[in-house]
């Protein structure tokens, strides 16, 4: 059973988070997160005391490598991926378009890569690159009902030649958290690797990887609480198959630094070294540099109390109304995340944004690169869905408040 949030617990979280004193409501977290002070500090400290370049021998070069070395660690503990290494750059996007890159000089013109429509465009567009230079791509289609892929359906496209499956942890649009422990072993029965993007995801729950048996696993730090940067995890073994795209004089086995092209955001690192300050308070853990997997996922337990109540209330007012039309699972448990996606009847998501916005309070419509999803769907991609995306330190009288907006956007 999930714990109920006090009215206080909610104040001591959102006191650590300075932008949330302002007068706009976050309601569009998806696109990304507010940030923590202790995240904003350890960038200030890290660049008026240890700005310097990495792995000279003198004191500071030290310390700041030291602090490269620890982010890439601490994000290692934060997927739980013991058995694999951390590769950071500046978004997911990024790396997986540099994963897409490395895998086209080992394939063969046989093999296969199957896409799941339901995905953001930064785990499409780089598979849809190797198809253009001669590789096969099959789609794994998005039911436009139930807005889901079927294990059925992904039977039908596994065989012998698909070398890599790419698909959604959760969609930015939907919400809904997929199985990626049995998708995964599906793929690899069929000898395939997978490439999850865990950009929905990550902001809500605690990252598994090694529970879930991934190949590779993508997730914008952005998005969760800390700086403009991705971060992809990948298995050892699947990293041995690839050559990183860094310089030819950098050896092939000094990872991950072979797959960080001009090195890493060093001011970055130390930001995510104030996200792992901001989960030791979480998890009331006094040193974070003591922080420990088990604190981590208390952490994300406390934050997943905090979001159910919030998209439980949400989905109940959206269900109410028989002029709107969620977009993607009517469950409100710990099955989804708080990123809820609806379209009205007759009036624009455009139309209904415009009112939310002038409101203070911050929504998004449009397709959010969830594109071919919008298209399988029937929904005019550019105005596409009103998508509200909460996290856990949201609070009930924001949703409160949106709803009264929503009253006169829709129409009460």
């Amino acid at each position: 059973m999930t714990p109920s949030i006090s009215d206080a617990e909610r104040a001591r979280i959102r006191a650590q988070f300075p932008a949330l004193a302002g007068d706009t409501v976050f309601l569009e977290n998806a696109g990304g997160s507010q940030v923590p002070k202790v995240v904003a500090d350890r960038i200030y400290d890290y660049m008026v005391s240890t700005y310097v370049q990495l792995g000279a021998g003198y004191g500071l070069s030290q310390q700041a490598t030291g602090v490269v070395d620890e982010a890439h660690e601490f994000v290692r503990l934060f997927m739980n991926g013991r058995n694999g290494e951390v590769i950071l750059g500046p978004s997911t996007s990024a790396l997986l378009q540099m994963l897409s890159n490395c895998y086209s000089k080992i394939l063969t013109q046989k093999s296969t890569v199957v896409v799941a429509q339901t995905g953001h465009e930064a785990n499409i567009g780089p598979w849809k690159h190797l198809a253009r230079l001669g590789f096969e791509l099959r789609w794994w289609e998005m039911d436009p009902k139930s807005h889901t892929c079927s294990m059925d359906r992904l039977e039908e496209l596994l065989d012998d030649r698909v070398a890599l499956l790419a698909f959604p942890h959760v969609s930015n649009l939907l919400g809904e958290i997929v199985d990626v422990a049995a998708i995964t072993e599906r793929a690899h029965e069929a000898g395939a690797r997978v490439v999850v993007d865990g950009v929905a995801f990550a902001p809500h729950r605690a990252i598994d990887v090694e529970a879930w048996n991934v190949d590779w696993y993508a997730y914008s730090t952005y998005k969760v609480y800390g700086p403009h940067m991705g971060a992809l995890w990948g298995r050892r073994e699947a990293l041995a198959e690839l050559t990183g795209p860094n310089h030819f004089f950098i050896p092939n086995d000094e990872i991950p630094y072979k797959f960080e092209l001009g090195g890493v955001n060093h001011e970055g690192c130390a930001a995510l070294l104030g996200l792992r300050d901001y989960l030791a308070f979480l998890a009331g853990v006094s040193d974070s540099a003591a922080l420990e997997r088990e604190d981590i996922e208390k952490s994300f337990a406390l934050m997943t109390a905090c979001e159910l109540p919030l998209q439980a209330r949400l989905i109940a007012y959206l269900e109410s109304r028989n002029d709107v039309r969620i977009i993607g699972p009517k469950a409100t448990g710990a099955e989804r995340v708080g990123t809820i996606s609806f379209v009205h009847e007759s009036k624009s998501s455009a139309e209904i944004t415009a009112v939310v916005d002038r409101s203070g309070i911050g929504i998004r419509h449009g397709h959010m690169y969830a594109y071919h999803l919008c298209e399988a769907a029937g929904f005019d991609p550019d105005d596409g869905v009103v998508r509200v995306s909460l996290v856990h330190y949201n609070t009930p009288d924001e949703i409160e408040r949106l709803i009264a907006v929503l009253d006169e956007a829709l129409g009460s």
